[in-house]
Protein backbone atom coordinates (compact mmCIF):
# COMPACT_ATOMS: atom_id res chain seq x y z
CA UNK A 1 0.00 0.00 0.00
CA UNK A 2 3.26 2.49 0.20
CA UNK A 3 3.04 5.33 3.29
CA UNK A 4 2.37 8.05 0.56
CA UNK A 5 -0.52 9.50 3.05
CA UNK A 6 -1.50 12.81 4.04
CA UNK A 7 -3.78 13.88 7.40
CA UNK A 8 -6.02 17.00 7.10
CA UNK A 9 -8.92 18.60 8.71
CA UNK A 10 -12.57 16.33 7.30
CA UNK A 11 -14.83 17.99 4.81
CA UNK A 12 -18.27 17.37 3.88
CA UNK A 13 -17.37 15.36 1.19
CA UNK A 14 -15.35 13.14 3.12
CA UNK A 15 -19.06 11.60 5.36
CA UNK A 16 -19.55 8.92 2.85
CA UNK A 17 -16.10 7.51 2.81
CA UNK A 18 -15.18 8.29 6.66
CA UNK A 19 -18.63 6.30 7.67
CA UNK A 20 -17.51 3.45 5.75
CA UNK A 21 -14.77 3.00 7.61
CA UNK A 22 -15.70 3.41 10.72
CA UNK A 23 -18.86 0.65 10.29
CA UNK A 24 -16.25 -1.76 8.12
CA UNK A 25 -13.42 -1.60 11.21
CA UNK A 26 -16.18 -2.09 13.62
CA UNK A 27 -17.69 -5.07 11.77
CA UNK A 28 -14.28 -6.75 12.13
CA UNK A 29 -14.30 -6.00 15.53
CA UNK A 30 -17.34 -6.78 16.93
CA UNK A 31 -18.39 -3.67 17.64
CA UNK A 32 -21.23 -3.42 14.84
CA UNK A 33 -23.42 -3.39 17.52
CA UNK A 34 -26.17 -0.94 19.63
CA UNK A 35 -24.43 1.32 21.59
CA UNK A 36 -21.18 1.83 19.77
CA UNK A 37 -20.22 4.37 16.87
CA UNK A 38 -21.94 1.90 14.30
CA UNK A 39 -25.35 3.47 14.97
CA UNK A 40 -23.99 6.83 15.78
CA UNK A 41 -25.85 9.41 14.15
CA UNK A 42 -22.87 11.66 13.78
CA UNK A 43 -20.91 8.42 12.18
CA UNK A 44 -23.35 9.63 8.85
CA UNK A 45 -22.77 13.02 9.60
CA UNK A 46 -18.71 13.65 10.46
CA UNK A 47 -18.01 16.97 9.07
CA UNK A 48 -21.01 18.52 10.25
CA UNK A 49 -20.54 16.98 13.79
CA UNK A 50 -16.84 18.45 14.60
CA UNK A 51 -17.46 22.27 13.50
CA UNK A 52 -18.20 24.02 16.46
CA UNK A 53 -14.55 25.45 18.73
CA UNK A 54 -12.85 22.95 20.93
CA UNK A 55 -13.84 20.26 18.22
CA UNK A 56 -11.87 18.46 15.26
CA UNK A 57 -11.74 15.47 13.21
CA UNK A 58 -9.17 14.75 11.37
CA UNK A 59 -8.84 12.23 7.83
CA UNK A 60 -5.91 10.21 6.38
CA UNK A 61 -6.10 10.20 2.81
CA UNK A 62 -4.20 8.15 0.41
CA UNK A 63 -4.22 8.48 -3.24
CA UNK A 64 -7.66 10.35 -3.27
CA UNK A 65 -9.00 8.12 -1.16
CA UNK A 66 -9.83 7.83 2.61
CA UNK A 67 -7.86 5.15 4.74
CA UNK A 68 -8.52 6.51 8.57
CA UNK A 69 -9.78 9.46 10.39
CA UNK A 70 -9.65 10.46 13.90
CA UNK A 71 -11.60 13.37 16.32
CA UNK A 72 -11.38 15.21 19.12
CA UNK A 73 -14.77 16.55 21.28
CA UNK A 74 -15.31 17.99 24.41
CA UNK A 75 -16.31 15.42 26.81
CA UNK A 76 -20.69 15.16 26.75
CA UNK A 77 -21.32 15.82 30.78
CA UNK A 78 -18.09 16.65 31.76
CA UNK A 79 -16.09 19.52 32.76
CA UNK A 80 -14.86 21.50 30.18
CA UNK A 81 -11.33 20.45 30.79
CA UNK A 82 -11.58 16.69 29.76
CA UNK A 83 -11.75 16.40 25.72
CA UNK A 84 -13.04 12.90 24.33
CA UNK A 85 -10.53 11.06 21.55
CA UNK A 86 -13.26 10.03 19.28
CA UNK A 87 -13.64 7.42 16.02
CA UNK A 88 -9.85 6.22 15.76
CA UNK A 89 -10.42 3.91 12.64
CA UNK A 90 -7.91 2.61 9.97
CA UNK A 91 -8.65 0.38 7.39
CA UNK A 92 -6.89 -3.08 7.97
CA UNK A 93 -4.72 -2.47 4.97
CA UNK A 94 -3.53 0.82 6.28
CA UNK A 95 -2.41 -0.18 9.56
CA UNK A 96 0.89 -0.20 10.65
CA UNK A 97 2.03 2.59 8.50
CA UNK A 98 2.09 5.09 11.52
CA UNK A 99 -1.31 6.65 10.57
CA UNK A 100 -2.54 6.20 14.06
CA UNK A 101 0.09 7.29 15.94
CA UNK A 102 0.05 10.19 13.60
CA UNK A 103 -3.30 11.23 13.99
CA UNK A 104 -3.11 10.66 17.59
CA UNK A 105 -0.51 13.02 17.95
CA UNK A 106 -2.04 15.47 16.00
CA UNK A 107 -5.48 15.13 18.30
CA UNK A 108 -3.39 15.19 21.44
CA UNK A 109 -2.05 18.39 20.24
CA UNK A 110 -4.78 20.15 19.41
CA UNK A 111 -6.78 19.04 22.80
CA UNK A 112 -3.17 20.81 24.36
CA UNK A 113 -3.86 23.88 22.10
CA UNK A 114 -6.95 24.21 23.27
CA UNK A 115 -6.49 23.92 26.81
CA UNK A 116 -7.72 20.85 27.61
CA UNK A 117 -6.67 19.13 30.81
CA UNK A 118 -7.19 15.33 30.16
CA UNK A 119 -8.18 13.28 27.34
CA UNK A 120 -10.84 10.76 27.84
CA UNK A 121 -11.48 7.55 25.34
CA UNK A 122 -13.53 4.04 25.04
CA UNK A 123 -12.42 1.09 23.14
CA UNK A 124 -13.10 -2.56 23.17
CA UNK A 125 -10.58 -5.23 24.63
CA UNK A 126 -10.13 -6.73 21.33
CA UNK A 127 -8.78 -4.13 19.75
CA UNK A 128 -5.21 -4.80 21.74
CA UNK A 129 -3.03 -2.47 18.73
CA UNK A 130 -5.10 0.53 19.77
CA UNK A 131 -5.08 0.19 23.56
CA UNK A 132 -1.02 -0.48 23.37
CA UNK A 133 -0.45 2.80 21.31
CA UNK A 134 -2.88 4.92 23.64
CA UNK A 135 -1.15 3.14 26.95
CA UNK A 136 2.11 4.42 25.13
CA UNK A 137 0.90 7.70 24.71
CA UNK A 138 0.00 7.90 28.16
CA UNK A 139 -3.47 6.64 28.77
CA UNK A 140 -4.54 4.30 31.51
CA UNK A 141 -7.48 2.25 31.91
CA UNK A 142 -10.45 3.41 34.06
CA UNK A 143 -12.79 1.37 36.31
CA UNK A 144 -15.92 2.88 34.99
CA UNK A 145 -16.90 5.12 32.45
CA UNK A 146 -16.64 8.87 32.72
CA UNK A 147 -19.38 11.62 30.76
CA UNK A 148 -22.60 10.65 28.73
CA UNK A 149 -20.84 9.44 24.87
CA UNK A 150 -24.02 6.80 24.46
CA UNK A 151 -21.87 4.43 24.06
CA UNK A 152 -23.02 1.64 26.67
CA UNK A 153 -21.11 -1.01 23.99
CA UNK A 154 -17.67 0.01 24.42
CA UNK A 155 -16.28 -1.66 27.82
CA UNK A 156 -12.64 -0.57 28.27
CA UNK A 157 -11.92 3.24 29.12
CA UNK A 158 -9.23 4.87 29.28
CA UNK A 159 -8.06 8.59 29.92
CA UNK A 160 -4.64 10.55 30.14
CA UNK A 161 -3.02 13.71 31.84
CA UNK A 162 -2.49 16.35 29.07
Amino acid sequence: MGTNFFIRPVLSSDNEQIANIIRTVLIEFGGNKPGTAYYDYDTDHIYEAYQKPGQVYYVAEQNGRLIGGCGIKPLESSNSEICELQKLYIYSNARGLGIGKLMLEKCLEFACDNFYKKCYLETFPNMQAAISLYQKYGFYKLDRPMGNTGHCGCDVWMIKDL
